[in-house]
């Protein structure tokens, strides 16, 4: 197989295991093992294939599938390529695929589903067997490759609008996962069990990046499935394991027997995508033995900050920013802000995205002189730790005084009756805006009982004017609450206690 030479890229990180570690094995998937050299010789073939097929540097490929090899090799592929890979949410439907293929524009998409698509469709199981024949060496082309070329296109949830495609460099995916092999500490003796959709930044951009880079050995599993994940921790014994907070609510399901078996191979929990409930980490803590690792990130960034390995995992915490990452919290006229005082937080980096997909002024608002906008709201305190307040569209004005809604709901959920709560606001005639609080209830609760709690803990005007119960949040694919979704719908309510507060 022939080495290539030129810019560096991804593929010098990627080659510490795929050519360095050829003979070790390197994934396990549905009871089959893969070393990294067949992961390399499987994807080399794919890549020349695709180019047979037409595929040019440049070009989009879509791909639509549930974990499984062959997003490795299609990645792994269009990274040697100078393709641009664009995973697509596997929950997605009609509507939200239609967008993303219309944006992207994409010469294939690669499906097992059923699909009236605009573009050529391909089935990965066809693509494997068409393949199976051709040379395993690596396309001339990987060497001409910099680390400015774009790797892939990670659509953005799209909270308000249509989503847009966040285009991340070589250098964009390598800086993460440097900083993240570096700072966690993975090294090839790790096991590590990735159950996160690879179609989203936190399980491609964190975990198959990290698995690459230090040549540990991982369990791809399709899905996480609550029924047979403690089975599968004692089976594979893992000691490195990426999770959602819905994840690790699951795993306090763990019989207590269980749950400190695992806790003594797994060296590190990590959890992200979402805020990690403070009473999550602790009950954990009691179970596991373990302090979960709160990191920061977003589709646009990867990972901007973190907690620390060696040092105090605080609860409620994102930490500080990872190596190479700097951060400015500014209020919305741009100046900044008094420590302990909330602002928006803005990051400049080489983990900073290139700009969003065609979307010229979309990117031009996204940066504020140079840094990037997150229109997450956040405080440092004095010793460099940060906690994130929410969104700033999320951010509600009553009466003149600011209100950040996940202090209320944090209060909320350190009640014994409520396992989640989400709080927006809605117009109010005298206020401007009033909060109301969605929870989800272990046990039944009065509303006004919930209300009397928070006058006694919280200003008068947090006080949400009203509690809704409902079954379960709205949440993406990655456990995000979908608050743009909590417009009081009918569906989501119980009958059981809807009322006010004065």
């Amino acid at each position: 197989m022939a080495l290539y030479t030129g810019g560096l890229n991804l593929l010098n990180l990627f080659d510490l295991s795929l050519m360095g570690r050829r003979d070790t094995i390197a994934l396990e998937f549905r009871d089959r093992a893969f070393t990294f050299g067949e992961i390399d010789s499987r994807s080399n073939r794919l890549a020349q294939l695709l180019w047979r097929h037409g595929v040019q540097p440049g070009d989009r490929l879509c791909v639509y599938l549930t974990n499984c090899v062959e997003i490795i090799d299609l990645y792994l592929a269009c990274a040697k390529l100078g393709a641009i890979f664009v995973p697509i949410n596997i929950l997605y439907r009609d509507r939200e695929m239609a967008h993303i293929l219309n944006d992207a524009q994409p010469a294939t998409l690669v499906t097992d589903a059923a699909i009236d698509s605009p573009v050529p469709v391909w089935r990965p199981s066809e693509l494997t067997a068409e393949a199976r024949g051709l040379s395993d060496e690596r396309p001339a082309i990987a060497g001409s490759l910099d680390g400015d070329t774009p790797v892939g296109i990670i659509y953005t949830s799209g909270t308000t609008g249509t989503s847009k495609g966040a285009v991340l460099t070589h250098n964009n995916f390598a800086v993460n996962a440097v900083n993240l092999v570096a700072c966690w500490q993975i090294t090839s003796a790790d096991r590590f069990l990735l159950a996160l959709p690879l179609f989203h930044v936190h399980g491609l951009g964190n975990g198959l990046h990290s698995w690459l880079l230090s040549g540990c050995r991982m369990r791809l599993l399709e899905r996480f499935d609550r029924q047979t994940a403690a089975e599968t921790f004692l089976d594979f014994r893992p000691t490195l394991f990426f999770g959602v907070p819905t994840i690790y609510v699951r795993l306090l399901d763990f019989p207590l027997e269980q749950a400190r078996e695992i806790g003594g191979f797994v060296r590190l929990f990590v959890s992200g995508s979402a805020a990690l409930a403070p009473q999550v980490l602790e009950e954990f803590r009691s179970r596991f033995g373990h302090t979960i690792l709160e990191r920061y990130g977003m589709s646009e960034t990867m990972m901007n900050m973190s907690n620390p390995y060696i040092g105090e995992r605080r609860p409620g915490s994102v930490g500080m920013p990872l190596p190479g990452v700097s951060v400015r919290l500014l209020d919305a006229e741009g100046q900044p802000v008094a420590e302990g005082a909330t602002g928006e937080l803005h990051f400049k980096g080489p983990n900073i995205f290139a700009g969003y997909w065609r979307r010229p002024e979309a990117t031009q608002a996204a940066f504020r002189d140079g840094w990037f906008r997150t229109g997450d709201l956040a405080i440092r305190h004095p010793d460099g730790y940060y906690t994130l307040c929410g969104r700033r569209s999320d951010l509600i004005i009553s009466g003149g005084f600011n209100i950040y809604p996940r202090e209320i709901e944090e209060f909320l959920e350190e009640q014994k009756e409520v396992a989640e709560a989400a709080v927006v606001g809605v117009p109010d005639q005298v206020r401007g805006e009033a909060p109301i609080a969605y929870v989800v209830l272990h046990s039944p609760v009065a509303p006004d009982v919930l209300a009397e709690r928070c006058r006694q803990k919280l200003a008068s005007f947090k006080v949400p004017r009203e509690f809704i119960a409902v079954n379960a949040l709205p949440r993406n694919a990655m456990g995000k609450i979908q608050k743009h979704l909590l417009t009081r719908p009918a569906e989501l309510a119980k009958p059981l206690q809807t009322g006010g507060t004065a």
